[in-house]
């Protein structure tokens, strides 16, 4: 399907207080207070709730900054962590991680049960993996925003994924990508957004993210043969709501992960980023 696009120019230099600061999970060597020990407390539970019942083949390509992976085979599954050709201090190192073997492997008995084994690759080049290999992928730390031919990614990602099994995932919303484009006051790239189905919003860092409507996503997992099982945001409490309730009380951490989790959501689109679980879809 043709597709229009709004990407817009380098930004100025940000504020010292920024929305850019909500971006993404800072990784376990940085604390940003006490919004993000929230954030990574419900990541947690999110995946937790998620994870198949049963032992099964789970594919990671979050890319390693995140502990997705070490929780899934904490839970007793087998992992294929993917990680990036250069991983950055807080990914595992280059002997941590083997390249990626041939395609036949994805058909051998792999790691043991509660283990993870790393290859370095690319989630939207899977050859070293079998088709219909693995039963569940997670695709957190909004690794489709950071592939901005997220259509590619998407694709290979359904190949290797048995019918039946489930992918979780994690992208930028538009919502953050337009709260960027205000703050560096890009006022008629704003304008243009409606009107786009992909939408490039470039960061103070440089990089460029990819960011999603609700219904984007869902068009995007649909397109590749995904039945989408929900979309929500990752936190419908806002980080000042967090902040004001940790501050008084840094026990209320709990109380504050089961509102979230419990929470019923009116607009799919709210938040900084949203999560979703996909179901592939049987062959035809």
């Amino acid at each position: 399907m043709a597709r229009t696009g709004a990407t817009v120019p380098p930004p100025a230099t940000p504020p010292e207080r920024s929305i850019s600061s909500l971006r993404d999970d800072p990784g376990p060597s940085e604390d940003l207070g006490p919004y993000w020990t929230f954030y990574r407390a419900v990541a947690a539970a999110q995946l937790r709730r998620w994870l198949p019942e049963r032992r099964a083949r789970v594919l990671d390509v979050s890319g390693g900054r995140t502990p997705t992976a070490a929780r899934a085979a904490a839970a007793g599954h087998t992992v294929i962590e993917v990680l990036p050709a250069a991983p950055g201090p807080d990914r595992a190192g280059p002997r941590a991680a083997a390249p990626g073997r041939p395609r036949s492997a994805g058909r051998g008995p792999g790691p043991r049960p509660g283990a993870v084994h790393r290859v370095i690759g690319d989630p939207s080049s899977l050859e070293f993996l079998a088709d219909a290999c693995v039963d569940a992928v997670i695709a957190e730390d909004r690794v489709l925003s950071r592939h901005l031919a997220a259509e590619a990614t998407v694709a290979e990602l359904a190949r290797v994924l048995r019918p039946g099994g489930r992918m979780l995932l994690s992208v930028d919303s538009l919502m953050l990508g337009m709260a960027i484009l205000a703050e560096q006051n890009h006022w008629a790239h704003l304008s243009d957004v409606p009107r786009a189905e992909v939408v490039l919003v470039p960061w103070p860092d440089g990089t460029i993210t990819r960011c999603f409507w609700s219904e984007q996503l869902r068009e995007l997992l649909t397109e590749a043969g995904f039945e989408v099982e929900w979309i929500r945001p990752r936190t419908v409490l806002s980080p000042s709501t967090v902040e004001h309730v940790l501050t008084a009380d840094e026990r209320a951490l709990g109380r504050l992960v089961r509102t979230e989790l419990a929470a019923s959501v009116d607009d799919e689109s709210v938040g900084v980023h949203l999560v979703a679980s996909a179901v592939r879809a049987p062959c035809r």
